[in-house]
């Protein structure tokens, strides 16, 4: 009888609060040097970039407008998005060593959800803003008021916050296996799943509905948006009136093509199935390179945007 209760114990070497190892980009230490220069060069451009946009934003009256509040918000989010992943990153490849705290994991897994469900939910609230300037552009004063816009980024931070805050209490109740490598360079839920002894189906199940309901709803709202734009596009009779008008949503569409491409090739697969390198090349491009070209998506495409980087380079050129 003692025997047998050893046996079926479903959580014998396993802990509530286990600790793990990040395995970071590759097994070869030959490499780590590579990547750890193309990483933090990635990464302080990313910096850069989005405090560059920021600012030109920030210290230009022209540019307080619905358009650049939204895309002030997005330099905001894709700032805080590669400081999410990137330090702990450049910790592994420089000591050789990715030991992190479950704790450590969980507050990682959590702001990363948050900046990622940011940056899907500012791309359709974005897309929004384009479709009321380029098909109601004399109601787009009324219709995007500050208070409109501050309402829809703060309801995009709440949603955000709420969901990832169901993902990371949901992983917190799990039991793992003791000392488990995670092959991944930064803590996720898929990868973390896969460690877990205990029954992950409600985690899973979880997970999928509520990722395809704010991924779906945001494609939605994006596809919608922009279907009534090329419709209002085709009916302005100019060629010059036309360009106009895409010209404004040419930076958008691009960042929208390039965030959702290396989202579905990282999460568009059933999360039981095992982690490849594949999709550890989709989450640099997903993590690091999309937040890093952004600012430079919209800066080298906007005459506005280029104008007041001049004047703040300028600026600061004198005052040195």
């Amino acid at each position: 009888m003692h025997i047998s209760s050893s046996i079926i114990n479903p959580r014998m070497n396993c802990s509530q609060a286990p600790g793990f190892t990040l395995l970071g980009l590759s097994r070869e230490p030959e490499k780590w040097q590579h990547f750890f220069i193309i990483f933090l060069g990635l990464y302080l451009l990313g910096l850069l970039g989005n405090l560059l946009l920021l600012l030109a934003i920030g210290s230009d009256v022209h540019l307080h407008t619905p358009m650049y509040f939204f895309l002030s918000q997005l330099s905001l989010v894709d700032l805080c998005f590669i400081t999410t992943t990137a330090p702990k990153t450049l910790e592994t490849l420089w000591t050789g060593d990715g030991s992190i705290s479950f704790s450590g994991c969980l507050s990682q897994l959590y702001f990363f959800g948050v900046f990622a469900d940011m940056d899907n939910l500012l791309l359709a609230v974005m897309a929004i803003d384009r479709y009321a300037a380029i098909c109601h552009p004399l109601l787009y004063p009324l219709l995007m008021t500050p208070c409109r816009c501050e309402v829809l980024v703060s309801g995009s931070w709440g949603i955000a916050h709420c969901v990832s805050l169901m993902y990371t209490l949901l992983l917190s109740q799990l039991y793992f296996h003791t000392n488990q490598e995670i092959p991944h360079f930064f803590c996720d839920c898929r990868p973390l799943l896969l460690l877990s002894c205990s029954d992950t189906h409600l985690n899973e199940v979880l997970m999928m509905a509520l990722a395809g309901v704010l991924g779906v709803s945001a494609v939605l709202c994006i596809v919608s948006s922009y279907v009534c734009i090329f419709y209002a596009v085709a009916r302005v009779p100019s060629a010059q009136g036309k360009r106009k008008a895409l010209t404004t949503c040419s930076s958008h569409l691009s960042v929208v093509l390039l965030f959702y491409s290396t989202v579905f090739a990282t999460y568009l697969k059933p999360p039981s199935t095992s982690h490849s390198s594949g999709e550890v090349v989709a989450a640099v491009m997903y993590t690091l390179v999309t937040p890093t070209l952004n600012p430079f998506i919209y800066s080298l495409r906007n005459k506005d945007v280029k104008s007041s980087l001049r004047r703040v380079l300028n600026i600061e050129k004198s005052q040195d």
